[in-house]
């Protein structure tokens, strides 16, 4: 019997999901691909709540993340760092070659307006990247408030949802991302394999004065390619065929916004447990509503509780990097229900005597 996933990321996907990618297969050049391209596109600006041309990509997020640093840093980027991912994106950044400075926060922490105003303020940059999510420490940043600072200066502003889309509303054209981008495995509920972004016009604009933008991920070459309703390279055939589904389900049959309600419900169901037993890493008004950081204040044995939480049918997520075992996470995210939250906490429970 599978074991329910309760680590952020990959998340379990329905059995209706696979079915919708059991399909036959189809030509990628063929009109056929053509319209699934199209449908999915239509219900991803739905999603993302953007205007903006969106690119389907048979990548990790991780590879998008190197196609924002490619296309759009041209001077120097500020690299805003309070997580393993966060601090991902500098490293990212240096690896291909640009300048660019970390803004480095204790992890755990949440970046500021004004600590992004103060750096922004001397005219060094061009670009920005930020993780809105940190699934490393359970940090959501305030982005609607940072948006507003960031609108002040001429910079691209680059923004990893990849542990918030479709569990967090990210309002994209509202908060005036230039890329915005994401992996399907997380809060969507597929299987991994594709990642998305929504790309500004003035991105596209800024990208054809950018030498060396690579090949896989030219954002010029994804444009041109979508003029023909096509990808630059063969698509995530079925998985695309699992995402036109599922885009259908959240959006027509659950609603967006009751979708974001059930996270909200379950991030606050965690933190009431997490506090009442243990804390979380973060400050409550940061805390995430995908994933929770559990601290670890009871000295837990981490490993054991994994082991034990596998023989009862779940998959247990310790801390990430330098916070294992000073933490563990609970992902809540996806088609998980608040009453299975409430199982696995009572498993949790159960194992340690809470």
């Amino acid at each position: 019997m599978a074991k329910k996933l309760f680590i952020p990321g990959p998340t379990d996907v329905s059995p209706d999901v696979f079915d919708a990618m059991s399909k036959p297969m189809i030509g990628h050049r063929g009109k056929e691909f053509g319209i699934l391209l199209e449908d999915c596109v239509e219900n991803l600006k739905r999603l993302m709540f953007t205007k903006n041309n969106i690119f389907v990509c048979p990548s990790s997020s991780t590879g998008l993340m190197e196609a924002a640093i490619r296309n759009c840093v041209k001077k120097r980027c500020l690299n805003v760092g309070n997580g393993a991912f966060s601090n991902r994106w500098h490293d990212i950044t240096k690896a291909n070659g640009k300048e660019a400075d970390l803004l480095e926060l204790e992890w755990g922490g949440a970046p500021t307006p004004d600590l992004i105003d103060e750096k922004l303020s001397t005219g060094n940059y061009d670009a920005i990247t930020l993780v809105h999510n940190e699934t490393s420490t359970g940090v959501t940043a305030p982005i609607y408030d940072i948006a507003e600072i960031v609108k002040d200066y001429d910079v691209s502003f680059l923004v990893d949802t990849v542990s918030s889309m479709a569990g967090i509303k990210v309002e994209v054209d509202k908060l005036g991302i230039d890329v915005c981008l994401f992996g399907v495995q997380k809060a969507m509920a597929l299987p991994a394999g594709l990642a998305i972004c929504s790309v500004s016009d003035k991105s596209l604009e800024k990208a054809k004065t950018v030498d060396n933008r690579g090949y896989y991920f030219d954002f010029l070459t994804y444009l041109k390619y979508w003029g023909k309703k096509q990808t630059p390279t063969t698509g995530a055939i079925s998985i695309m065929q699992g995402l036109r589904y599922q885009l259908d389900k959240i959006l027509n049959r659950e609603g967006l916004e009751n979708r974001f309600d059930r996270h909200r419900n379950m991030g606050e169901l965690c933190r009431k447990w997490a506090k009442k037993n243990l804390d979380i890493l973060p400050e409550e008004k940061y805390a995430s509503d995908t994933v929770s950081c559990i601290k670890n204040t009871k000295e837990i044995d981490c490993n054991d509780l994994k082991q034990k939480l596998a023989e009862g049918g779940y998959i247990f997520a310790n801390g990430y990097g330098k916070l294992a075992d000073k933490t563990f996470r609970i992902a809540h995210m996806g088609d998980r229900t608040v009453d299975e939250l409430k199982k696995y906490l009572d498993a949790i429970d159960e194992i340690l005597g809470f």
